[in-house]
């Protein structure tokens, strides 16, 4: 069966990465929430996909430049729609204390294919370790290099690679950075590479699926997941195509 991702939350409804948008996305039966971490000035893991605040907040410089209660004090959540005016950055800290008791996986993608945040590796598995999460979340990097870290921190725990690139032998390359599942942008999603993954076990889901017709031949071919804006859409044809 294929897990719905909430990717950045339920984003198409509420600002990204925000408790409005986990919240919907826990309210609408996604599977699983994808989250994107970037580190403050003083190390602490804050969520946010971009490296500035431009897009996302009123702060248009770089996050890493700021302290974490620097980063609190942003508004991020005006450039969404003004009903969400004031909505905070979360720390990856209060999202495992909303998420633990609720039955949803979790994915943390690691954004440091642009800058390179010493010991992020460390310091996002540690937290998720103390949070006793590891057997529900995927940790995920654009970074083979962070990849390779993640491994040596724990061989027991799911490390994705994502591409949005084609890759000759990417099922290979993959085992070779000791990664156990693969992330795809949907425009590389062939029945060929899902086979060829399959025949090295590793899992493969697919990013980011909001339209009906790639959703079901997500089903189709049998992805492990896929990541989506519209999770509550998804949940609906997920529970149609399976129901016949």
């Amino acid at each position: 069966m294929t897990a719905i991702f909430a990717h950045r939350g339920a984003s198409k409804y509420a600002p990204e990465n925000t408790m409005p948008a986990f919240e919907l996305a826990h309210k609408m039966n996604a599977d699983g929430i994808e989250t994107d971490v970037q580190l403050s000035k003083d190390h602490v893991p804050i969520l946010i996909h971009d490296e500035t605040g431009k897009r996302t907040t009123d702060f248009p410089g770089l996050i890493k430049d700021l302290t974490y209660r620097q980063i609190k004090e942003l508004d991020a959540g005006t450039w969404f729609s003004k009903q969400f005016a004031g909505t905070s950055i979360v720390s990856l800290e209060e999202f495992l204390q909303w998420i633990e008791n609720k039955p949803m996986r979790i994915n943390i993608e690691l954004k440091n294919n642009k800058i390179d945040y010493p010991h992020m590796e460390a310091i996002v598995f540690e937290m998720v370790k103390h949070f006793r999460l590891l057997e529900r979340t995927t940790f995920s990097s654009f970074n083979e290099r962070s990849v390779k870290k993640l491994v040596r921190l724990s061989h027991d725990m799911d490390v994705a690679f994502i591409t949005s690139k084609k890759i000759k032998q990417l099922a290979h390359y993959t085992e070779q950075l000791g990664a156990n599942a693969v992330h795809i942008k949907y425009r590389l999603l062939q029945a060929k590479l899902v086979d060829e993954l399959r025949q090295k076990k590793l899992a493969v889901r697919v990013y980011t699926v909001n339209k009906q017709s790639l959703m079901k031949k997500c089903f189709q071919l049998g992805s492990d997941g896929i990541f989506t804006d519209v999770p509550d859409i998804a949940v609906h044809y997920h529970k149609q195509f399976f129901k016949s």
